[in-house]
């Protein structure tokens, strides 16, 4: 009986080796792939000031943070939080080591965040983010969008999945451009969050929360018809120039989407080599991102199959986010695959391809007696140097018990007696749980 609840806090993933081993070997699929994009390494504090984080957190983010509890060592410090995402202590750094950065700086951030929202499935207070980001200095040109998309693409087509997944694409300023042709920037806000929304409600519900924030019948309609724009891009840019919106705002944020496609399409399906998860890209206008940060492209990752599911990855550009620490203009466009919820997914709806969990372990060495322990460990050296994990059973129990524990965390398994420690020659059983 347990003398106290000994549980993790909900919110939190706490995995068994096997999933463990699974769930890293998707953490290092995805840096490997960042790496051969060229994207450098970084690692920011997870504990940051919290005039940081709240310098353009936005929304509901700032009352999901999780805040400090200061020691008599740190009373005297600024308040402090936990980092919420990888974005705004990445704007910090930046600033704070410009002078020794080369520019267009590509980074990669692969970590823990925190949020203390509500948990529930596939929504958790502690999770991973492998992020991406390209940030410049006064310019960024816009090839880079494309160039952040397609690094997550080519990251998801490297999964083994049984489901398809589809990058949905738009741009803030599309969106902006429409409000503001239409005269209804005071309910700006609103607009975002009930298109934001949308997906997760009826439509009759989306009809009437328009409705409520004042919208006549004609400009309901008329968002109505903008938000229902979905496509590649010889659909999308001429629905878009349809809607007869004389916006400069709107007509410059067509011609970012429509070069973002471009260069897309272009590049998908160029390549002969095959690819393990088939990745489409597609404009969308339903995508217009939570975070205020934002002010150009923006994009989601969804898996179509299992629209339920929500979306595995998002991402866009800030052209001003790192306006709030420094009066260099420092335009960057990011993206970010929420790995923990990724795995949860994956798993729980049976999307790996192969359901079979590879065991931690290569080989677990199994000495008959004391007599063998020292070749055996010869034998684990060896393995280890050949880039091999290996561990030895040192333990009295009978053969039987040793290879029951060794089929647990391995495949292979190396019985070592009298006959192998004196030859030098062994042989590797195959394992069976």
């Amino acid at each position: 009986m347990k003398k106290i609840n000994t549980a993790p806090i909900s919110g939190m993933q706490e995995l068994l080796p096997e999933a463990q081993a699974t769930f890293d070997r998707l953490k290092t699929a995805i840096s490997e792939t960042y790496r051969r994009h060229g994207f450098l390494k970084i690692e920011t504090p997870t504990i940051d000031r919290t005039e940081i984080l709240f310098a353009k957190a936005g929304g509901d983010t700032e009352k999901q943070v999780y805040r400090v509890f200061k020691t008599a060592e740190t009373a005297d410090d600024s308040d402090q939080a936990l980092r919420f995402d990888h974005t705004v202590p990445l704007a910090r750094y930046v600033v704070e080591h410009e002078n020794d950065l080369a520019f267009p700086f590509k980074v990669t951030q692969i970590g823990r965040n925190f949020r203390g929202e509500r948990a529930q499935k596939g929504r958790f207070r502690e999770f991973y983010q492998a992020d991406v980001d390209i940030i410049s200095r006064s310019e960024l040109p816009l090839e880079y969008d494309a160039e952040v998309i397609l690094t997550l693409m080519d990251t998801f087509s490297n999964f083994e999945l049984n489901t398809p997944v589809v990058a949905r694409i738009s741009n803030r300023k599309i969106l902006n451009g429409l409000i503001r042709g239409l005269g209804l920037e005071t309910k700006s806000r609103d607009i975002f969050s009930i298109i934001d929304h949308s997906e997760k409600v009826p439509e009759e519900k989306t009809l009437s929360a328009f409705s409520e924030i004042g919208l006549s019948e004609d400009e309901t309609n008329k968002i109505v018809s903008f938000m229902n724009i979905r496509g590649k891009k010889d659909e999308v840019i001429p629905q878009l120039n349809s809607l007869d919106i004389s916006d400069e705002l709107f007509k410059e944020g067509i011609y970012e989407l429509g070069k973002i496609l471009t260069l897309i399409e272009a590049n998908v399906g160029a390549s002969e080599i095959t690819v393990k998860t088939e990745v489409k890209a597609v404009g969308d206008m339903k995508i217009v991102r939570g975070l205020d940060y934002y002010t150009g492209t923006v994009f989601e990752f969804n898996l179509p199959e299992h629209p339920g599911l929500g979306s595995v990855s998002g991402g866009g550009r800030y052209d001003n986010l790192a306006g709030y620490f420094t009066e260099q203009k420092l335009p960057g466009v990011g993206g970010s695959i929420g790995l923990t919820r990724l795995f949860y997914v994956l798993t729980e709806n049976n999307l790996l391809k192969s359901q079979v969990i590879e065991k931690p372990v290569d080989y677990v060495i199994v000495p008959i007696s004391e007599n063998e322990i020292e070749f055996s460990m010869k034998v684990a050296t060896d393995l280890r140097r050949d880039g091999n994990s290996a561990t030895i059973i040192f333990s009295n129990k009978r053969l039987g018990d040793k290879l029951n524990y060794a089929a647990k965390i391995s495949q292979k398994a190396i019985i070592i007696g009298e006959n192998e420690a004196k030859s030098g020659q062994y042989e590797i059983k195959e394992l069976f749980a």
